[in-house]
Parts: structure tokens; sequence; C-alpha cells
């Protein structure tokens, strides 16, 4: 079955996050967790230009699934990615937000302190 896809862009951001759920679906509620904690982590910086969450069943019927949830930020000076498989798409969705979130406070550190050494020098 061909992936479905959505973009969606915020009144409140400059950026857009695209969905891509083929057999697995993301509820409204679901979306809009994932694009507060994306807002919320872009919220006083300008590195994040947009997002895509790609969410897919990679086995077992309903009762028994698992899903695999994909997400990329884009984000300067490198994009950041996570996937996470998980046996609810909610709980695969908010690990792989987790992660990214790591990465990317991770990422920001690493440039202040390279701004920081440049000025020393």
């Amino acid at each position: 079955m061909a992936s479905k896809i959505v973009h969606e862009a915020s009144a409140s951001s400059n950026f857009a996050i695209e969905y891509y759920a083929g057999s697995a679906h993301l509820s409204r509620r679901d979306k809009d967790s994932i694009e507060a904690r994306i807002h919320k982590l872009a919220r006083g910086h300008r590195d994040i230009s947009g997002a895509s969450v790609a969410v897919e069943c990679i086995s077992g019927a309903n009762k028994h699934a698992e899903y695999k949830a994909r997400l990329v930020v884009y984000c300067k000076p490198a994009n950041i990615a996570a996937s996470r498989t998980h046996d609810s798409v909610r709980s695969a969705v908010s690990e792989a937000l987790e992660a990214v979130e790591r990465q990317i406070r991770e990422q920001r550190e690493r440039m202040r302190d390279r701004h920081r050494s440049a000025r020393v020098n």
C-alpha cells in the first residue's frame, strides 16, 4: 500500500512538518503532540527548518503489531534523525522524539562550545 503524505504548517512557525503514514494511523492528538514538542524545541532558535515523521507497521496484525517511527528534523548545521520500534504507534513516536530532542540539545551545546573556544583564541 502506498504511503499517505500530508504536509502541514503551523501558523505559529516558519516550517512545515511532513507526515508519512502507511498502514499505521497517526491521530490528530498524536500530531498535535509531535508539533508541540518540535515547536518547543525550536522556540528561541533559528536552526530548525522543518521535520518529517514516518510511521509504519513493520510486522504483525493489529493485536500483535510492531510499529517503526522515523523522525528527521531538518536543522543546521546537520539534520538529526532517529528511529524507534515499539508495539504502539504513540510509544514509537515518543521514543524517537526523545532521541531527536537529546541529539539537537547536544548539537547546540557543541556549537556553543566551538563559539566559546573561538572567542578565547
